[in-house]
Protein backbone atom coordinates (compact mmCIF):
# COMPACT_ATOMS: atom_id res chain seq x y z
CA UNK A 1 0.00 0.00 0.00
CA UNK A 2 2.73 2.16 0.71
CA UNK A 3 4.45 1.30 -2.34
CA UNK A 4 1.22 2.37 -4.32
CA UNK A 5 1.10 5.38 -2.62
CA UNK A 6 4.72 6.61 -3.36
CA UNK A 7 4.06 5.62 -6.67
CA UNK A 8 1.15 7.83 -7.08
CA UNK A 9 3.13 10.58 -5.52
CA UNK A 10 6.50 10.59 -7.63
CA UNK A 11 3.80 10.44 -10.62
CA UNK A 12 2.04 13.23 -9.49
CA UNK A 13 5.47 15.82 -8.59
CA UNK A 14 6.85 14.73 -12.22
CA UNK A 15 3.44 16.60 -14.06
CA UNK A 16 2.86 19.56 -11.43
CA UNK A 17 3.35 22.18 -13.47
CA UNK A 18 6.05 24.33 -12.47
CA UNK A 19 7.08 27.89 -13.31
CA UNK A 20 9.31 28.15 -16.56
CA UNK A 21 10.77 31.24 -19.16
CA UNK A 22 8.63 30.61 -22.08
CA UNK A 23 10.54 32.87 -24.67
CA UNK A 24 11.37 31.80 -27.87
CA UNK A 25 13.96 34.27 -27.98
CA UNK A 26 17.91 33.23 -26.31
CA UNK A 27 20.33 35.33 -25.12
CA UNK A 28 23.41 33.50 -23.89
CA UNK A 29 27.25 35.21 -22.40
CA UNK A 30 29.73 33.09 -24.29
CA UNK A 31 33.43 32.93 -22.81
CA UNK A 32 33.92 36.18 -20.61
CA UNK A 33 37.37 37.56 -20.07
CA UNK A 34 38.47 40.17 -17.65
CA UNK A 35 37.76 42.58 -20.44
CA UNK A 36 35.33 41.12 -23.14
CA UNK A 37 32.25 38.66 -23.48
CA UNK A 38 30.51 37.20 -26.35
CA UNK A 39 27.11 37.66 -27.01
CA UNK A 40 24.51 35.32 -28.78
CA UNK A 41 21.20 36.48 -29.42
CA UNK A 42 19.06 35.15 -31.79
CA UNK A 43 16.17 32.52 -31.72
CA UNK A 44 16.52 28.45 -31.99
CA UNK A 45 12.51 28.41 -33.24
CA UNK A 46 11.57 28.29 -36.53
CA UNK A 47 8.27 30.52 -36.50
CA UNK A 48 9.74 33.72 -35.72
CA UNK A 49 11.00 36.70 -38.33
CA UNK A 50 14.02 38.17 -38.67
CA UNK A 51 13.74 41.77 -37.27
CA UNK A 52 14.91 43.82 -39.46
CA UNK A 53 17.03 45.67 -36.82
CA UNK A 54 17.54 44.56 -33.03
CA UNK A 55 19.98 46.02 -30.33
CA UNK A 56 21.58 44.88 -27.82
CA UNK A 57 22.47 47.31 -25.37
CA UNK A 58 25.17 46.37 -22.30
CA UNK A 59 25.07 48.96 -19.33
CA UNK A 60 27.07 49.21 -16.27
CA UNK A 61 25.12 50.38 -13.28
CA UNK A 62 22.92 52.90 -14.81
CA UNK A 63 25.37 53.87 -17.58
CA UNK A 64 25.35 52.61 -21.19
CA UNK A 65 28.93 51.34 -22.25
CA UNK A 66 27.87 50.02 -26.05
CA UNK A 67 25.31 49.94 -28.18
CA UNK A 68 25.44 46.74 -30.75
CA UNK A 69 23.18 46.59 -33.59
CA UNK A 70 21.54 43.90 -35.39
CA UNK A 71 20.61 44.52 -39.06
CA UNK A 72 18.69 42.24 -41.23
CA UNK A 73 21.71 40.86 -43.30
CA UNK A 74 23.71 40.29 -40.41
CA UNK A 75 21.37 37.86 -38.89
CA UNK A 76 22.88 33.95 -39.72
CA UNK A 77 21.28 30.16 -39.81
CA UNK A 78 22.69 28.25 -36.88
CA UNK A 79 21.64 24.95 -38.99
CA UNK A 80 23.06 25.36 -42.69
CA UNK A 81 20.39 23.36 -44.41
CA UNK A 82 17.73 24.75 -42.36
CA UNK A 83 16.36 28.13 -43.28
CA UNK A 84 14.45 29.03 -40.05
CA UNK A 85 16.22 30.01 -37.17
CA UNK A 86 18.57 32.79 -36.36
CA UNK A 87 21.29 34.59 -34.12
CA UNK A 88 23.67 36.82 -34.31
CA UNK A 89 27.41 36.77 -32.38
CA UNK A 90 29.08 40.27 -30.46
CA UNK A 91 32.31 40.54 -29.17
CA UNK A 92 32.46 43.55 -26.82
CA UNK A 93 35.57 44.55 -25.87
CA UNK A 94 36.80 47.33 -23.05
CA UNK A 95 35.44 46.27 -20.25
CA UNK A 96 36.17 46.65 -16.64
CA UNK A 97 37.52 43.29 -14.72
CA UNK A 98 34.95 41.96 -11.67
CA UNK A 99 32.06 44.05 -12.83
CA UNK A 100 28.60 42.92 -13.07
CA UNK A 101 27.00 44.32 -16.50
CA UNK A 102 23.29 43.97 -17.64
CA UNK A 103 22.19 43.43 -20.96
CA UNK A 104 18.94 44.19 -23.10
CA UNK A 105 18.20 42.36 -26.54
CA UNK A 106 15.74 44.60 -28.08
CA UNK A 107 13.82 44.46 -31.82
CA UNK A 108 12.34 47.68 -33.30
CA UNK A 109 8.67 46.84 -34.12
CA UNK A 110 7.72 47.69 -37.31
CA UNK A 111 4.49 49.99 -38.68
CA UNK A 112 3.62 53.04 -39.57
CA UNK A 113 5.40 55.69 -37.68
CA UNK A 114 3.55 58.71 -38.34
CA UNK A 115 5.07 60.41 -35.40
CA UNK A 116 8.63 59.82 -35.58
CA UNK A 117 8.87 57.74 -33.03
CA UNK A 118 11.32 54.66 -32.15
CA UNK A 119 9.40 52.06 -30.54
CA UNK A 120 11.10 49.08 -29.42
CA UNK A 121 10.22 45.44 -27.76
CA UNK A 122 12.14 43.72 -25.44
CA UNK A 123 13.04 40.08 -26.32
CA UNK A 124 15.20 39.04 -23.62
CA UNK A 125 17.70 40.64 -20.88
CA UNK A 126 20.77 38.53 -18.79
CA UNK A 127 23.31 39.72 -16.18
CA UNK A 128 27.06 38.38 -16.48
CA UNK A 129 30.44 39.58 -14.63
CA UNK A 130 33.95 39.53 -16.37
CA UNK A 131 36.32 37.89 -15.03
CA UNK A 132 38.48 39.04 -11.60
CA UNK A 133 42.03 39.88 -11.74
CA UNK A 134 42.69 38.07 -9.14
CA UNK A 135 41.26 35.44 -6.48
CA UNK A 136 39.14 37.57 -3.55
CA UNK A 137 41.29 37.13 -0.66
CA UNK A 138 37.78 36.57 1.17
CA UNK A 139 36.14 33.38 0.80
CA UNK A 140 32.68 34.60 1.48
CA UNK A 141 33.33 36.78 -1.78
CA UNK A 142 34.76 33.84 -3.46
CA UNK A 143 35.12 33.33 -7.05
CA UNK A 144 32.52 30.42 -8.03
CA UNK A 145 31.95 27.99 -10.91
CA UNK A 146 29.05 26.22 -11.56
CA UNK A 147 29.50 22.97 -13.00
CA UNK A 148 26.31 20.77 -14.85
CA UNK A 149 25.78 18.09 -17.04
CA UNK A 150 23.36 15.80 -18.65
CA UNK A 151 19.64 17.56 -19.12
CA UNK A 152 17.03 15.76 -20.59
CA UNK A 153 14.35 18.37 -20.96
CA UNK A 154 11.00 16.51 -21.08
CA UNK A 155 10.15 16.41 -17.09
CA UNK A 156 11.93 19.28 -16.11
CA UNK A 157 9.27 21.86 -16.63
CA UNK A 158 11.62 24.94 -16.19
CA UNK A 159 13.47 23.94 -12.78
CA UNK A 160 17.01 23.59 -13.26
CA UNK A 161 17.21 26.86 -14.66
CA UNK A 162 15.07 28.15 -11.82
CA UNK A 163 16.77 26.84 -9.39
CA UNK A 164 20.40 28.37 -10.92
CA UNK A 165 18.53 31.61 -11.31
CA UNK A 166 17.67 31.66 -7.53
CA UNK A 167 21.16 31.16 -6.53
CA UNK A 168 23.11 33.27 -9.05
CA UNK A 169 20.17 36.22 -7.83
CA UNK A 170 19.65 35.22 -4.18
CA UNK A 171 22.78 33.30 -2.90
CA UNK A 172 25.25 34.24 -0.58
CA UNK A 173 28.25 35.69 -2.15
CA UNK A 174 30.41 32.82 -1.40
CA UNK A 175 28.32 30.23 -3.72
CA UNK A 176 26.71 32.51 -6.19
CA UNK A 177 27.98 31.60 -9.55
CA UNK A 178 30.49 33.79 -11.85
CA UNK A 179 31.15 31.55 -14.74
CA UNK A 180 29.17 28.17 -15.39
CA UNK A 181 30.94 25.15 -16.85
CA UNK A 182 28.39 22.94 -19.19
CA UNK A 183 30.35 19.63 -19.81
CA UNK A 184 27.96 17.62 -21.66
CA UNK A 185 24.51 16.13 -23.23
CA UNK A 186 23.12 19.27 -22.72
CA UNK A 187 20.85 17.74 -25.60
CA UNK A 188 19.96 14.87 -26.03
CA UNK A 189 20.31 14.28 -29.45
CA UNK A 190 19.26 10.20 -29.95
CA UNK A 191 16.68 9.80 -27.41
CA UNK A 192 13.00 8.54 -29.10
CA UNK A 193 11.89 6.21 -32.13
CA UNK A 194 11.98 10.16 -34.11
CA UNK A 195 15.81 8.99 -34.82
CA UNK A 196 14.71 6.49 -36.84
CA UNK A 197 13.32 8.04 -39.82
CA UNK A 198 15.24 7.69 -43.30
CA UNK A 199 14.35 11.21 -44.34
CA UNK A 200 17.08 13.44 -44.20
CA UNK A 201 15.23 16.94 -43.57
CA UNK A 202 13.31 15.40 -40.83
CA UNK A 203 16.60 14.63 -39.19
CA UNK A 204 17.80 18.24 -39.59
CA UNK A 205 14.38 19.51 -38.08
CA UNK A 206 14.18 17.18 -35.07
CA UNK A 207 17.90 18.22 -34.48
CA UNK A 208 16.88 22.19 -34.34
CA UNK A 209 13.99 21.20 -32.26
CA UNK A 210 15.49 19.39 -29.78
CA UNK A 211 18.02 22.56 -28.98
CA UNK A 212 15.05 25.10 -28.94
CA UNK A 213 13.19 23.24 -26.48
CA UNK A 214 16.19 22.55 -24.20
CA UNK A 215 17.28 26.27 -24.89
CA UNK A 216 13.72 27.67 -23.99
CA UNK A 217 13.82 25.49 -20.54
CA UNK A 218 17.27 26.17 -19.84
CA UNK A 219 16.70 30.16 -20.91
CA UNK A 220 16.92 31.60 -17.28
CA UNK A 221 20.14 29.85 -16.53
CA UNK A 222 22.27 30.42 -19.95
CA UNK A 223 20.75 34.38 -19.50
CA UNK A 224 22.79 34.33 -16.10
CA UNK A 225 26.53 34.58 -16.33
CA UNK A 226 29.22 33.85 -18.77
CA UNK A 227 29.15 30.19 -20.03
CA UNK A 228 31.77 27.41 -21.34
CA UNK A 229 29.78 24.49 -23.00
CA UNK A 230 31.69 21.28 -23.43
CA UNK A 231 29.79 18.38 -25.93
CA UNK A 232 29.53 14.53 -24.94
CA UNK A 233 28.15 12.25 -27.12
CA UNK A 234 24.38 12.96 -26.97
CA UNK A 235 25.05 16.32 -28.41
CA UNK A 236 25.87 14.08 -31.58
CA UNK A 237 25.01 10.11 -30.82
CA UNK A 238 25.39 7.74 -27.99
CA UNK A 239 29.41 6.73 -27.95
CA UNK A 240 30.20 9.41 -31.01
CA UNK A 241 31.81 8.79 -33.56
CA UNK A 242 31.14 5.12 -33.15
CA UNK A 243 28.35 4.05 -34.66
CA UNK A 244 28.44 0.05 -33.67
CA UNK A 245 25.93 0.29 -30.56
CA UNK A 246 23.00 -2.26 -30.56
CA UNK A 247 20.53 0.61 -29.69
CA UNK A 248 17.70 0.58 -31.97
CA UNK A 249 16.80 3.63 -32.05
CA UNK A 250 20.44 4.04 -33.68
CA UNK A 251 20.36 1.83 -36.45
CA UNK A 252 19.77 4.09 -38.60
CA UNK A 253 23.23 4.95 -38.81
CA UNK A 254 24.48 1.86 -40.50
CA UNK A 255 23.43 4.11 -43.54
CA UNK A 256 26.26 6.83 -45.12
CA UNK A 257 23.29 9.02 -46.15
CA UNK A 258 21.63 9.56 -42.65
CA UNK A 259 25.11 9.74 -40.82
CA UNK A 260 26.27 12.03 -42.79
CA UNK A 261 23.34 14.20 -41.84
CA UNK A 262 23.01 13.68 -38.56
CA UNK A 263 26.32 14.74 -38.00
CA UNK A 264 26.41 17.80 -39.95
CA UNK A 265 23.25 19.17 -38.26
CA UNK A 266 24.35 18.04 -35.01
CA UNK A 267 28.05 19.31 -35.62
CA UNK A 268 26.08 22.92 -36.61
CA UNK A 269 24.38 22.51 -33.13
CA UNK A 270 27.79 22.33 -31.26
CA UNK A 271 29.70 24.94 -33.44
CA UNK A 272 26.98 27.77 -33.81
CA UNK A 273 24.95 27.21 -30.67
CA UNK A 274 27.41 25.71 -28.11
CA UNK A 275 29.76 27.95 -29.75
CA UNK A 276 32.16 25.12 -28.53
CA UNK A 277 35.83 25.39 -28.82
CA UNK A 278 38.46 22.59 -29.00
CA UNK A 279 40.80 23.85 -26.74
CA UNK A 280 40.13 27.31 -24.96
CA UNK A 281 42.35 28.31 -21.78
CA UNK A 282 42.48 31.25 -19.94
CA UNK A 283 44.19 32.60 -16.12
CA UNK A 284 42.40 34.49 -12.62
CA UNK A 285 45.78 36.70 -12.14
CA UNK A 286 48.50 34.85 -10.55
CA UNK A 287 45.96 32.29 -9.00
CA UNK A 288 44.51 30.03 -11.07
CA UNK A 289 44.52 28.31 -14.73
CA UNK A 290 41.74 26.86 -16.37
CA UNK A 291 42.01 24.67 -19.54
CA UNK A 292 38.27 23.65 -21.39
CA UNK A 293 38.92 20.47 -23.52
CA UNK A 294 36.42 19.38 -26.45
CA UNK A 295 37.50 15.33 -25.70
CA UNK A 296 34.48 14.50 -27.78
CA UNK A 297 33.88 16.11 -31.49
CA UNK A 298 37.37 15.43 -32.72
CA UNK A 299 38.07 11.31 -31.34
CA UNK A 300 39.26 9.19 -33.70
CA UNK A 301 39.77 5.94 -33.26
CA UNK A 302 43.45 5.76 -31.39
CA UNK A 303 42.87 9.18 -29.71
CA UNK A 304 40.01 11.15 -28.05
CA UNK A 305 41.22 14.53 -29.43
CA UNK A 306 43.24 15.02 -32.63
CA UNK A 307 47.04 16.26 -32.39
CA UNK A 308 46.59 20.05 -32.19
CA UNK A 309 44.26 20.24 -29.50
CA UNK A 310 46.42 17.59 -27.51
CA UNK A 311 49.51 19.65 -27.72
CA UNK A 312 48.08 22.72 -26.51
CA UNK A 313 46.51 20.64 -23.20
CA UNK A 314 50.02 18.95 -22.35
CA UNK A 315 51.48 22.38 -23.04
CA UNK A 316 49.06 24.19 -20.42
CA UNK A 317 49.57 21.72 -18.08
CA UNK A 318 53.34 21.21 -18.02
CA UNK A 319 53.40 24.53 -17.89
CA UNK A 320 51.86 25.16 -14.91
CA UNK A 321 52.96 27.76 -12.33
CA UNK A 322 49.89 27.87 -10.05
CA UNK A 323 46.53 25.44 -9.32
CA UNK A 324 44.64 24.09 -12.13
CA UNK A 325 41.24 23.62 -13.46
CA UNK A 326 40.99 20.98 -16.39
CA UNK A 327 37.34 21.31 -17.57
CA UNK A 328 36.46 17.95 -19.68
CA UNK A 329 33.46 15.80 -20.87
CA UNK A 330 34.57 12.84 -19.71
CA UNK A 331 36.20 11.62 -16.10
CA UNK A 332 39.42 10.64 -15.58
CA UNK A 333 38.77 8.98 -12.30
CA UNK A 334 37.27 5.65 -14.11
CA UNK A 335 37.70 2.15 -14.79
CA UNK A 336 37.52 0.43 -18.44
CA UNK A 337 34.20 0.29 -20.16
CA UNK A 338 33.73 -2.92 -22.46
CA UNK A 339 30.21 -1.29 -23.78
CA UNK A 340 31.38 2.45 -24.65
CA UNK A 341 34.43 4.28 -25.32
CA UNK A 342 35.50 6.35 -22.15
CA UNK A 343 38.88 8.12 -21.54
CA UNK A 344 40.92 5.14 -21.07
CA UNK A 345 39.88 3.79 -23.87
CA UNK A 346 42.14 5.88 -25.28
CA UNK A 347 45.30 4.52 -23.49
CA UNK A 348 48.17 6.52 -24.85
CA UNK A 349 46.79 9.75 -24.59
CA UNK A 350 45.36 9.13 -21.47
CA UNK A 351 48.99 8.20 -20.18
CA UNK A 352 50.62 11.13 -22.07
CA UNK A 353 47.87 13.79 -20.21
CA UNK A 354 47.83 12.26 -16.93
CA UNK A 355 52.26 12.15 -17.14
CA UNK A 356 51.96 16.08 -17.97
CA UNK A 357 49.47 16.72 -15.49
CA UNK A 358 51.92 15.31 -12.74
CA UNK A 359 55.00 16.86 -14.13
CA UNK A 360 54.31 20.27 -12.24
CA UNK A 361 53.89 19.25 -8.84
CA UNK A 362 50.79 21.72 -8.75
CA UNK A 363 47.33 20.54 -7.85
CA UNK A 364 44.94 20.26 -10.30
CA UNK A 365 40.81 20.29 -10.02
CA UNK A 366 39.23 18.09 -12.96
CA UNK A 367 35.53 18.87 -13.20
CA UNK A 368 33.30 16.49 -15.37
CA UNK A 369 29.76 15.13 -15.70
CA UNK A 370 28.19 12.27 -18.48
CA UNK A 371 28.19 9.29 -15.89
CA UNK A 372 24.98 10.56 -14.03
CA UNK A 373 26.49 10.62 -10.83
CA UNK A 374 27.75 13.63 -8.53
CA UNK A 375 31.00 12.92 -6.23
CA UNK A 376 34.19 14.35 -5.21
CA UNK A 377 37.16 12.37 -4.88
CA UNK A 378 41.02 13.36 -4.60
CA UNK A 379 44.10 10.91 -5.17
CA UNK A 380 47.98 11.34 -4.80
CA UNK A 381 49.47 12.15 -8.54
CA UNK A 382 52.71 11.22 -9.54
CA UNK A 383 56.05 12.07 -7.38
CA UNK A 384 55.99 15.70 -7.52
CA UNK A 385 53.46 16.24 -4.64
CA UNK A 386 50.64 17.31 -7.23
CA UNK A 387 46.93 15.87 -6.34
CA UNK A 388 43.93 15.06 -8.37
CA UNK A 389 40.63 16.43 -7.30
CA UNK A 390 37.69 15.71 -9.20
CA UNK A 391 34.54 17.09 -9.01
CA UNK A 392 32.08 15.39 -11.18
CA UNK A 393 28.20 16.62 -11.63
CA UNK A 394 25.48 14.87 -13.79
CA UNK A 395 22.90 14.63 -14.40
CA UNK A 396 20.63 18.43 -14.36
CA UNK A 397 17.70 16.65 -15.29
CA UNK A 398 17.25 12.40 -15.65
CA UNK A 399 16.13 10.61 -18.29
CA UNK A 400 12.37 9.23 -18.84
CA UNK A 401 10.93 6.06 -19.44
CA UNK A 402 12.72 3.29 -20.79
CA UNK A 403 15.84 5.61 -20.93
CA UNK A 404 15.42 5.98 -17.12
CA UNK A 405 17.33 2.78 -17.12
CA UNK A 406 20.48 4.62 -17.89
CA UNK A 407 20.41 6.07 -14.31
CA UNK A 408 23.16 5.92 -12.07
CA UNK A 409 24.65 6.34 -8.67
CA UNK A 410 27.86 7.49 -7.62
CA UNK A 411 30.60 4.89 -7.83
CA UNK A 412 33.56 4.32 -5.72
CA UNK A 413 35.96 2.01 -8.59
CA UNK A 414 38.81 2.16 -9.36
CA UNK A 415 40.30 1.75 -6.03
CA UNK A 416 43.84 3.21 -7.26
CA UNK A 417 44.29 6.20 -10.20
CA UNK A 418 45.45 5.20 -12.54
CA UNK A 419 44.00 1.90 -12.30
CA UNK A 420 46.39 -0.90 -12.52
CA UNK A 421 43.88 -3.24 -14.04
CA UNK A 422 43.40 -1.24 -16.94
CA UNK A 423 46.61 0.72 -17.67
CA UNK A 424 50.03 0.63 -16.55
CA UNK A 425 52.17 3.86 -16.74
CA UNK A 426 55.91 3.91 -16.66
CA UNK A 427 57.39 5.33 -13.71
CA UNK A 428 53.57 6.03 -12.62
CA UNK A 429 52.89 4.46 -9.05
CA UNK A 430 49.12 3.73 -8.64
CA UNK A 431 47.65 5.05 -5.67
CA UNK A 432 44.93 4.47 -3.57
CA UNK A 433 41.87 7.19 -4.25
CA UNK A 434 39.85 8.82 -1.40
CA UNK A 435 36.24 9.10 -2.49
CA UNK A 436 34.56 10.74 0.28
CA UNK A 437 30.89 8.89 1.31
CA UNK A 438 29.55 12.40 2.20
CA UNK A 439 29.71 14.12 -0.91
CA UNK A 440 28.42 11.46 -3.60
CA UNK A 441 25.04 13.39 -4.02
CA UNK A 442 22.16 11.37 -3.03
CA UNK A 443 19.48 9.19 -4.97
CA UNK A 444 15.98 9.13 -5.04
CA UNK A 445 14.09 5.55 -5.34
CA UNK A 446 12.23 4.89 -9.05
CA UNK A 447 9.58 2.68 -9.90
CA UNK A 448 8.56 0.55 -12.57
CA UNK A 449 5.80 2.10 -14.81
CA UNK A 450 6.48 4.98 -13.24
CA UNK A 451 8.49 8.13 -15.04
CA UNK A 452 12.01 6.87 -13.55
CA UNK A 453 11.81 2.86 -13.60
CA UNK A 454 15.88 2.82 -11.89
CA UNK A 455 17.23 4.53 -8.63
CA UNK A 456 18.54 7.78 -9.75
CA UNK A 457 20.92 10.71 -8.61
CA UNK A 458 18.93 13.60 -7.56
CA UNK A 459 19.34 16.32 -10.48
CA UNK A 460 21.62 18.86 -8.94
CA UNK A 461 24.00 21.55 -10.60
CA UNK A 462 27.34 22.05 -8.01
CA UNK A 463 29.22 25.09 -7.26
CA UNK A 464 32.97 25.29 -6.89
CA UNK A 465 34.28 28.66 -5.00
CA UNK A 466 37.88 29.63 -5.02
CA UNK A 467 39.75 32.40 -2.74
CA UNK A 468 43.10 33.33 -2.51
CA UNK A 469 45.01 31.83 1.01
CA UNK A 470 48.48 33.25 2.20
CA UNK A 471 49.91 30.43 0.36
CA UNK A 472 47.28 28.47 -1.55
CA UNK A 473 44.12 28.09 -2.90
CA UNK A 474 40.78 27.63 -0.88
CA UNK A 475 38.34 25.51 -2.90
CA UNK A 476 34.78 24.95 -1.58
CA UNK A 477 32.40 22.78 -3.55
CA UNK A 478 28.45 22.24 -2.70
CA UNK A 479 25.87 20.20 -4.61
CA UNK A 480 22.46 21.92 -4.99
CA UNK A 481 18.93 19.93 -5.61
CA UNK A 482 17.25 21.23 -8.54
CA UNK A 483 14.00 19.59 -7.31
CA UNK A 484 13.63 21.09 -3.82
CA UNK A 485 13.80 24.63 -2.52
CA UNK A 486 14.28 25.51 1.22
CA UNK A 487 12.36 28.04 2.59
CA UNK A 488 14.10 30.84 1.33
CA UNK A 489 13.23 29.75 -2.30
CA UNK A 490 16.64 28.98 -2.61
CA UNK A 491 17.86 25.61 -4.03
CA UNK A 492 18.18 22.52 -1.58
CA UNK A 493 22.03 21.84 -0.14
CA UNK A 494 22.81 18.15 -0.76
CA UNK A 495 25.88 18.56 0.95
CA UNK A 496 25.49 19.24 4.83
CA UNK A 497 28.74 20.61 4.90
CA UNK A 498 30.57 21.85 2.10
CA UNK A 499 33.81 19.64 0.99
CA UNK A 500 36.78 22.34 1.38
CA UNK A 501 40.33 21.89 0.23
CA UNK A 502 43.65 23.97 -0.05
CA UNK A 503 45.45 23.94 -3.72
CA UNK A 504 48.60 24.12 -4.28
Amino acid sequence: MLTLFLLIMDMYMNIVDFPTNTSNWSLVFHKVSQTSVELWAGTLFGTLRKPRLARLIICLGDSEISRQDITLEQWKRPFRRLSQRFYDTRLVSGLQSGQNYKVDFYQRLEGDDHQGLDQWQLLRSGTFSTLPSKLPSNKNKAFTVALSSCFYEHRDCGQAARAFKGLHERGAESVKPDIKFMVGDQVYLDIGLDSLSPLTNEIRQRVAEDYAKHWQALGSMLSRGGTWMLPDDHEYWNDYPFYDSLLPTLFMLKLKKIRNTWLGVSRDGVLNVQQSNKVDTFEIGNDLSFCVADLRSYRSKTQFIDKQGFKKMINWAQGLTKPGVLVIPQVLLTEKNELERNLLSFRKQYSQLITAMASSGHDIVVMSGDVHFGRVAQVKMGANGGRLIEVVSSPMSNLTGLNSLAANKAKTKPKQFPDPNAINIPGFEPQTVHYHKYFNVQTKKGFLFSAYWKERTREHFMTVSFHKNVDSVGMSVQAWRIRQQDSSRLPVKDFKQAFTFDLK
